[in-house]
């Protein structure tokens, strides 16, 4: 390879991305972080590993919870779109006709066995 091709040592390229709460990977977070809100205000010891996918009016929660309370996780996620302003399928999604896929299960004990150190849970 020529000399000149090679990448200079002290040069580099920065980029970064902005983007607003309505973005549909924002949306996704604030929907996974309010879940486990809801999760730790009944357990503060639930064990939460919550995914969130959306992709115009479907919404789609996944992963394993264990908590002790129950978490209606389904009225979470509509609260959450409602709350970043989605309230019209004529802007993409409307909260209160949203197509919501709920998949969550409790952790599987081999999970828990090897994350929960020093418990007996």
């Amino acid at each position: 390879m020529e000399k000149d091709l090679l990448p200079k040592p002290h040069h580099f390229l920065f980029t970064s991305e902005s983007v607003t709460s309505g973005h549909p990977d924002k949306l996704c977070d604030f929907i996974s972080d309010s879940i486990l809100d809801a999760c730790l205000e009944k357990d503060s010891h639930a064990k939460v590993a919550c995914e969130t996918a959306v992709k115009n009016s479907i919404c789609m929660v996944f992963g394993e919870i264990s908590c002790n309370g129950e978490v209606n996780f389904e009225q979470v996620a509509r609260q959450a779109i409602k709350e970043v302003g989605y309230d019209s399928v004529d802007i993409g999604m409307d909260y209160k006709t949203a197509t919501l896929i709920v998949a969550i299960d409790k952790q599987s004990p081999d999970i828990a066995q090897g994350v929960h150190l020093n418990k007996s849970e």
